[in-house]
């Protein structure tokens, strides 16, 4: 593929008034000042950006809205900005360290940063601590948040599942606090606050439901209903499946590293620990008639397909059945297992959950041959419920 070269004009006060935006959010070079560039994104709006290498990193200083200063004020900022970088210096950090004021919205950040490294599912709460906490609490300095106020936010929260969930979120927030001594911060204000009593939620298709959906899938998306029929069939978690490779299947097995591989995008398994499937016939078909190369289930812009949960919930919407997220189908097939009478621990030895017995260092391929009998039984069972076991199940017309 051959790399895009940067998008580089004479800037000129006149060419910036001219601009227009794109489906994309799209950069332009100034040829006069070095690292000097204006943004111009999806919604017309125009902002005039810094943008340098301090150690062997990309930084972004944000100057101004184009529509606040002209062309030669941003360009004599630019040289200022870029002189301190010829310093070793790095503006862009210098700059958020000293807008550090101890504001909960500074608290958080500083919380995302650390959670992007050691969470995998730091973007859930990320959207709750921004859409519900953010608003209410943002400005106000973190250390005087109190309990009452957080009882009275949780309280505004009519969704019980919602409430608990932005309630650890917050707690989540103020135990970083206290544990990296940061802004002064000694109590948790969040504990002893009451959580809303919920049901376990236990959703797990029955075989009524299996055969219904599995059809009802043909009305979603080809690559999100074949994601979603694997999932079904495997077990797997549904993120995993989404970014399942042709790399890591072999003999059909598909073995998944435990750590996260960049260079491929594999996130990693949710518990860090490298796992071996074995793919029933039924699912071999699949990817074969997918016919990808790299990434199995690639979305309409290249990267792993996401949002299955909005297929899941059309479909369950069409066939007037109580909503399931693709997670239940992980939790179906577990079923599948034990109603089958393998057993509880192959059930979890298939579906990769984590096991922290001493047995568990022992050889990983000890019970391929139990596993893979599990696998094919299974998807024989889940065919068998469908279609009678005929081989016609899982056809598809490639696009």
């Amino acid at each position: 593929m051959t790399k895009q070269l940067p998008n580089k004009k004479r800037l000129s006060n006149f060419l910036v008034t001219r601009l227009r935006p794109k489906p994309t959010a799209f950069l332009i070079w100034d040829t006069i000042q070095r690292g000097l560039v204006i943004q111009i994104r999806p919604t017309g709006h125009k902002s005039w950006y810094v943008i340098y290498t301090h150690n062997k990193r990309s930084r972004w200083y944000k100057i101004a809205d184009a529509g606040a200063i002209k062309l030669a004020e941003a360009r004599k900022i630019a040289n200022q900005v870029m002189y301190e970088v010829a310093q070793d210096k790095d503006p862009a950090a210098e700059r958020r360290a000293s807008r550090s004021t101890g504001t909960f919205d500074d608290l958080a950040e500083r919380y995302r940063e650390y959670s992007k490294k050691k969470n995998k599912s730091w973007k859930q709460a990320e959207a709750l601590v921004r859409v519900r906490l953010l608003p209410k609490w943002g400005k106000l300095m973190a250390s005087d948040i109190t309990r009452s106020d957080v009882k009275l936010l949780i309280g505004r929260i009519d969704a019980p599942i919602t409430a608990n969930q932005v309630l650890a979120s917050a707690s989540a927030i103020f135990s970083f606090a206290i544990r990296e001594e940061i802004g002064g911060i000694k109590v948790n204000p969040c504990v002893g606050v009451e959580r809303n009593k919920t049901t376990s939620r236990e959703r797990v298709l029955s075989d009524g439901e299996i055969p219904k959906f599995w059809r009802a899938l043909d009305s979603v998306g080809l690559i999100e209903a074949m994601a979603l029929r694997v999932t079904l069939l495997t077990g797997q978690r549904p993120g995993e499946v989404s970014a399942m490779r042709s790399e890591h299947i072999d003999e059909g097995w598909w073995t998944m590293p435990g750590k996260p591989v960049p260079e491929l995008r594999w996130p990693g398994t949710k518990n860090a620990a490298s796992h071996r499937v074995w793919l029933s016939k039924p699912v071999r078909e699949i990817i074969e008639r997918m016919e990808a190369t790299g990434l199995i289930f690639s979305g309409p812009r290249g990267g792993a397909v996401g949002n299955l949960d909005g297929p899941m919930r059309s479909v369950c919407s069409d066939l007037g059945i109580a909503r399931a997220t693709p997670h239940d189908l992980r939790r179906t097939f577990s079923t599948t297992v034990t109603s089958l009478k393998f057993g509880k621990d192959a059930m979890n030895r298939v579906t990769n959950h984590l096991d922290r017995s001493i047995a568990s260092v022992y050889d990983r391929f000890e019970y391929a041959e139990e596993n893979q009998k599990i696998m094919e039984a299974v998807a024989s069972k889940i065919l068998t419920l469908i279609d009678g076991g005929s081989d016609n199940v899982v056809a598809f017309v490639k696009a």
